[in-house]
């Protein structure tokens, strides 16, 4: 697995890709996974890597405190997407080590009965009998956010759609349009549904504000259970 050298367009296409999904290298908030990656990027990604120049526009925010992110630092080839070859050269010890680590001769454990082995299907199948009865209740909210550009030349087509390109479990976007502000100036408001307990505004803010380029602020104009 890995994202291949993220020195070469070829290998920042790959990270764009992987991260069109995923508002971060590992879980759904920052660690060394994504300094390690970070660390590995020469300079911002190009504009038209939407999904990455997003994330790294929001890993730099975390330099000062990169250390006190959670999780261990691993070797960059551990990271990305398992199909792709890690050609850093950081996985070849590990590949080693593994191979050491293959138990030949097998367990020692006994074979599981076929009496118990019937007891124990029987008690997952009632187990999962009784779970599919039970709907999970998820809190959502819908929310109404207002975002600003800079000033009346910013491209508001290319501000939406960088905003639409955060993607991340439990955030749906919904329908959009400008509201004029004054002098000219138009602001982007855009509805999304999420999954209280995945996605926040703090963390939403953080995503859309990295777009400096386009993006002045954002404010939650309305916020409602559902």
């Amino acid at each position: 697995m890995g994202f291949g050298d993220l020195k070469t367009p070829a290998g920042l296409q790959h990270l764009n890709d992987f991260l069109a999904d995923k508002s971060y290298i590992e879980g759904y908030v920052p660690s060394q996974a994504d300094i390690a990656v970070f660390e590995a990027v020469s300079g911002p990604p190009p504009a038209d890597l939407y999904h990455a120049l997003r994330w790294y526009n929001h890993i730099k925010s975390y330099e000062k405190q990169k250390a006190s992110l959670p999780g261990v630092k691993k070797a960059l080839g551990k990271y990305g997407p398992a199909e792709l070859e890690d050609n850093t050269g950081s996985g070849g010890a590990t590949d080693s080590k593994d191979d050491d680590d293959i138990d030949l001769f097998g367990s020692d454990e006994e074979e599981e009965s076929e009496e118990a082995k019937r007891l124990r299907e029987e008690r997952l199948a009632q187990y999962e009998s009784k779970k599919s009865k039970k709907p999970a209740i998820v809190a959502k909210s819908s929310l109404l956010l207002d975002v600003k550009p800079w000033d009346d030349e910013t491209d508001m087509a290319k501000l939406e759609e960088c905003v639409r390109s955060i993607q991340a479990d439990g955030l749906v976007w919904g329908s959009s349009k400008l509201v004029p502000v004054g002098y000219g100036i138009k602001k982007l408001q855009i509805q999304c549904v999420v999954e209280d307990d995945k996605v926040g505004t703090d963390m939403l803010e953080e995503q859309i504000t990295a777009f400096g380029d386009y993006v002045q602020s954002m404010d939650v104009a309305a916020f409602n259970k559902i």
